[in-house]
């Protein structure tokens, strides 16, 4: 049995009995846990190298979740950098924000919102000068100020 497609027929045998293929990026993550596994020492080398060779034979997905079968879940890898830090940063700024601009309301007193002027205020001022000076640190000398 063949089945036509838009660009090639297809022999019977290569048809999907029953799943969805794999993409690379599937392959890639699967890829990943051997290796992980391996690190952890969960697998042997030799385990690795006999499901690498399974691992791009597949076309299927369930196929990829036979090769991880015996490994556990994955933990949820911690994000790590400055992202979370900007993250935290950006909230708080919306959030001083949203009380600033809150007007009458019990959050966003006077003080308060002034308090939260001064400061954003006083940080683009230093952030105009940082920019006219420079981020380098070398200070007016770049500049030429100062010369005989």
């Amino acid at each position: 049995m063949t089945e036509t497609t838009a660009h090639r027929t297809i022999p019977g045998e290569d048809l999907p009995q029953s799943g969805v293929r794999c993409s690379d990026a599937e392959r890639e993550q699967t890829r990943a846990r051997l290796h992980a596994a391996a690190g952890e020492g969960r697998l042997s080398m030799d385990e690795v190298d006999e499901r690498m060779t399974r691992l791009y034979a597949v076309k299927f997905r369930h196929d990829l979740d036979a090769l991880t079968a015996d490994l556990p879940e994955p933990s949820p890898v911690a994000v790590s950098g400055w992202r979370p830090i900007l993250e935290a940063i950006g909230r708080q700024f919306a959030a001083e924000a949203r009380t600033l601009l809150a007007r009458g309301s019990a959050l966003g007193s006077r003080r308060r919102r002034l308090t939260i002027a001064l400061v954003l205020l006083a940080f683009l001022a230093a952030m105009t000068v940082a920019a006219f000076h420079g981020f380098d640190g070398e200070g007016v000398e770049r500049h030429g100020f100062g010369r005989d």
